[in-house]
């Protein structure tokens, strides 16, 4: 037999197969025999993947989704699947989207800016609501909506979810599964709200396949718009379909601007070579400032970063802190992370966005896993990518200074996050205020450590750092470690700088008990029962309230 023959041979029996299982609607049984699978299967071959989320609790997710299955619709169960290879909360290990979005998805792209969830585009016949901030998917809160949907979603993160989550809200399936329309319907009722109007408007759900949608953005089309004024292409969307990767001098500056936004070769160019012709460039003209932005760059093959970080490592007078900036954003994912990893452990580069959608250490390539019954794939992650230690498992990577953009920004090609990079002054700059902070208390400036901690967490170029959580660890770190009274300055301050935390008041009141500060721990402890009435620890308050008051 010939290979044409061959080949012609299996997309017959695969079409044949896949006809089957659209054809005959799947029994109750037949659907939990496929949950069965999938758990006997994760247990056997996948277990590692119970690193976020305990055993006991998936098992007893899939017990509750088992015996809900027989009062199920079918595009129910589809999304309960999705919700329990979800639960590992790895964005690699999931249910395809285009899984739950089978019967059909609202013809809008919808983003999540910095003031809101926007129509970023639309089909022309719903033209007239492109700009408009979403108020409700149906009669739910936008932001309820995502919270209900986000168990949909392999999150990982925030930007995970701001990334990869949003189409979600455009599935009747899901929204109907998740609860935020009370009945399944292809027509779904938007509130909206634009130049100052709030109006209703209902969208009809297209085939998937009719999307017009790359990097989160909507690609123009005879049959799509785009809300973003296309009399101008800022430089992070220039040849954006066209090309993975590509750079040129910012006219006026000697600024190198580089975008690449995938990990693979283009077919055009592979990164090797993208990479050598870029350093050539780098070494024959007068750079003096490169700007690398990757904030579109979902990953790729994360061993073909290695010539990149040679290549920058070889030209200190372009890696330098000031002349080396890097742009990661809410796309940054997978390969990419690693890459970013690399960056930020190898080079001098002021890192500036919005924060990656990767763990720092996360599981990734995938296998795939076919249910006997529907025939529906799950891709489970077997792979740990760990570019830093063990225990250093942060959620993703923050910038230096962070940014993110605003729907007016986005619609009418301005770049805030280009503009930080170009306009960056060095004088006065705290890039990373842990280490400042550190700084100051380690020479003994605990005014200052106070003055300036209070200042850095509410400057809004580090709102993604949490103050609360590094500040009371350091705190408790250094009480424990038997600096009592450094770590007891440093619980007060934060104490003093949040004060509706629980945590931080207990942590306060906890130490002022060991250093015998009578007074200000049952002052404290108290102060933490009349806030806290209903906290779970009110019980043990009260007894060492008890105590202290009989000293």
């Amino acid at each position: 037999m010939t290979i044409i023959k061959q080949l012609s041979l299996t997309l017959l029996v695969l079409l044949c197969s896949a006809s089957a299982f659209a054809q005959k609607p799947l029994t109750a049984a037949q659907w939990q025999e496929d949950l069965t699978y999938l758990k006997e299967t994760v247990h056997k071959e996948y277990p590692f993947l119970f690193k976020k989320v305990t055993a006991e609790k998936w098992n007893s997710a899939a017990d509750a989704f088992y015996n809900k299955i027989p009062t199920m619709q079918e595009h129910e169960v589809k999304v309960g699947l999705s919700r329990m290879v979800s639960l590992f909360e790895y964005g690699h290990t999931q249910v395809p989207f285009s899984t739950v979005a089978s019967q059909g998805v609202l013809p809008v792209n919808l983003y999540h800016f910095e003031d809101g969830v926007f129509v970023e585009g639309a089909t022309k016949e719903n033209a007239a609501i492109i700009g408009a901030k979403v108020l409700k998917i149906g009669t739910v809160a936008v932001l309820q909506a995502i919270e209900k949907v986000r168990a949909v979603v392999p999150v990982e993160n925030e930007s995970y979810l701001k990334a990869y989550g949003m189409r979600f809200l455009t599935v009747p399936a899901v929204l109907h599964a998740q609860g935020v329309i009370p009945k399944y319907s292809t027509a779904v009722t938007l509130t909206l709200e634009k130049e100052g109007k709030q109006f209703t408007h209902t969208l009809n759900a297209i085939p998937l396949e009719e999307l017009s949608r790359d990097y989160g953005f909507t690609i123009p089309s005879e049959q799509w718009e785009s809300g973003r004024a296309q009399d101008a292409t800022p430089f992070y969307l220039k040849h954006l379909n066209d090309k993975l990767y590509y750079f040129e001098m910012i006219p006026g500056t000697k600024t190198l601007y580089v975008r690449q936004s995938s990990v693979f070769h283009d077919d055009e160019e592979t990164l090797h070579d993208f990479y050598k012709r870029l350093f050539e460039f780098i070494d024959t003209t007068d750079v003096q400032k490169l700007v690398y932005d990757v904030r579109l760059n979902g990953g790729g093959n994360n061993y073909n970063n290695k010539p990149l970080i040679k290549g920058l490592m070889a030209r200190p007078e372009i890696n330098s802190r000031g002349n080396f900036f890097y742009i990661i954003g809410r796309n940054t994912f997978s390969a990419c992370q690693n890459l970013t990893n690399e960056i930020e452990q190898y080079t001098e580069a002021i890192i500036v966005g919005e924060p990656t959608a990767e763990n720092i250490n996360f599981y990734g390539d995938t296998k795939r896993v076919t249910l006997p019954n529907s025939g529906l794939n799950a891709y489970l992650s077997f792979a740990w990518w760990q570019d830093r230690s063990q225990w250093d498992n942060k959620d993703w990577t923050i910038p230096h200074l962070a940014v993110a953009m605003t729907s007016e920004e986005y619609f009418t090609n301005q770049d805030p996050v280009l503009d930080v990079a170009l306009n960056y002054n060095e004088t006065g700059a705290i890039l990373n205020p842990m280490d400042y902070l550190t700084e100051l208390f380690t020479a003994g400036k605990f005014a200052e450590v106070k003055s300036v901690g209070i200042e850095v967490a509410k400057d809004t170029r580090y709102k993604y750092y949490d103050f609360e959580d590094e500040f009371g660890t350091a705190g408790y770190r250094l009480f424990s470690g038997g600096n009592k009274e450094g770590g007891l300055f440093i619980l007060e301050l934060v104490a003093e700088m949040y004060p509706a935390s629980t945590g931080a008041l207990y942590s306060l009141a906890s130490a002022q008990e060991e250093m015998q500060q009578t007074d200000k721990a049952i002052a404290n402890y108290t102060k933490f029962i009349i806030q806290h009435p209903t906290n779970q620890l009110v019980s043990t308050v009260k007894k060492k309230l008890a105590v202290l008051q009989k000293l």
